[in-house]
């Protein structure tokens, strides 16, 4: 079995057992995770999650905002918070140890999932500012596509392998590539999001459902969301070249989208409940059964929130699970045969990644990026797993 399978949407989903009470809950009175930017989808729902962890439990939730995956996940590594609700870059890319995680102080980091977000309903696509499509010779958008952007500004995000490679994949499904538009740095994802309505960038990754994509959508720019056609192939095949994790997405939920047609995109889980394989295995039990148990409790607070529910998740996805959150599954009878074989699958693609960092550290080459590239692919081909990035 591959270590990777991107999530489909067509992919069967387990049944789950019926909903139980809380109150068996146990988690300490302070918890702390760290989150995408605020005005995020991923903030904006982590912050719901809280104010019903407050209530049904006492529990204070402390959401700590960090503009990029590095920010993101070091406070995780470092112990400083328990969990982190991230993205692919996270946990999938911190993981492989690749882009800003391939730096020698950095590498393949042993994280695990407690639950993710597979909504669906939102698209985790790149926005562009409606007043571009004038410049395509589209005045009226229709039919505006990703190849158009060719020649236009498009945003990177400094220490956010995630997004930039997002980026990345959706210009590929254009048949561009970073040479072919003109990249502008910023230094986190709000930033990027401001500098579109400031006119400093045409086009920008977000969730759909993004509280800065809904500004930007009142902004006198504009914003639309160019669609991707699930019959086309060869632009699938170069998107998924570049981030395997992307799948066709109807999106109904979004800037611009709510209470109109659903947008053909791209999307994967988003955001995804992380800590390290380190952590409390009977606090990482508490944590997951709090989020599926007070799910009624939060669902509808936040935009795109729904989908945490219970019946949306995937347990064959590209990180794996941890044994505290493995625990609970099976207590509720969900968590299948396929799905630890699955995980134990990945667990190993871990431990090779590790491995073969420390036998690099120890050989201390003088082109660390380089080696590590080399040494990251060897390893990946010799336990027989997938090679990716």
């Amino acid at each position: 079995m591959n270590c990777v399978r991107t999530f489909a949407l067509g992919a069967a989903v387990l049944a789950f057992a019926g909903p139980a009470s809380a109150a068996d809950v146990k988690l300490p009175d302070q918890l702390a995770w760290t989150a995408y930017g605020t005005g995020s989808a991923g903030y904006n729902q982590s912050v719901a999650i809280g104010a019903a962890l407050k209530t049904a439990l006492g529990t204070n939730l402390r959401v700590l905002p960090g503009k990029n995956d590095v920010a993101r996940t070091e406070p995780l590594r470092q112990g400083k918070v328990q969990f982190s609700a991230t993205g692919v870059g996270g946990s999938f890319m911190a993981q492989e140890g690749v882009f800003q995680f391939g730096a020698e102080n950095w590498g393949p980091q042993p994280v695990r999932v407690l639950m993710a977000n597979n909504g669906g309903a939102v698209g985790l696509s790149m926005g562009v500012a409606k007043d571009v499509c004038e410049k395509a010779g589209k005045p009226d958008c229709k039919g505006f596509g990703y190849s158009d952007l060719k020649g236009m500004r498009v945003a990177w995000v400094k220490g956010a392998p995630a997004l930039n490679v997002n980026n990345e994949a959706y210009l590929a499904y254009g048949g561009l590539t970073w040479d072919d538009v003109e990249r502008v740095d910023f230094g986190g994802f709000s930033a990027s999001w401001k500098g579109m309505g400031n006119n400093e960038v045409d086009a920008v990754f977000a969730s759909t459902n993004s509280g800065l994509a809904y500004a930007q959508a009142s902004n006198p720019r504009g914003l639309i969301w160019p669609e991707i056609d699930a019959n086309n192939t060869e632009g699938l095949a170069r998107m998924q070249a570049i981030a395997p994790f992307f799948s066709p997405v109807n999106a109904s939920v979004g800037a611009g989208i709510d209470g109109g047609d659903p947008v053909p995109t791209a999307g994967y889980a988003y955001p995804v409940l992380t800590a390290m394989a380190s952590q409390d295995a009977e606090l990482v039990y508490n944590m997951t059964k709090a989020m599926v148990e007070l799910f009624p409790q939060y669902d509808g607070k936040a935009p795109g929130i729904g989908g945490w529910s219970k019946d949306k998740q995937n347990f064959e996805w590209v990180a794996p699970y941890h044994d505290g959150a493995i625990r609970y599954y099976k207590e509720i009878g969900v968590w299948s045969d396929a799905a630890q074989a699955h995980n134990d699958n990945l667990v190993k693609r871990q431990q090779a990644l590790l491995a073969a960092w420390q036998q690099l550290k120890d050989e201390k080459p003088d082109n660390w990026a380089e080696a590590w590239d080399k040494k990251r692919r060897e390893a990946l081909e010799a336990g027989g797993f997938k090679v990716v990035f």
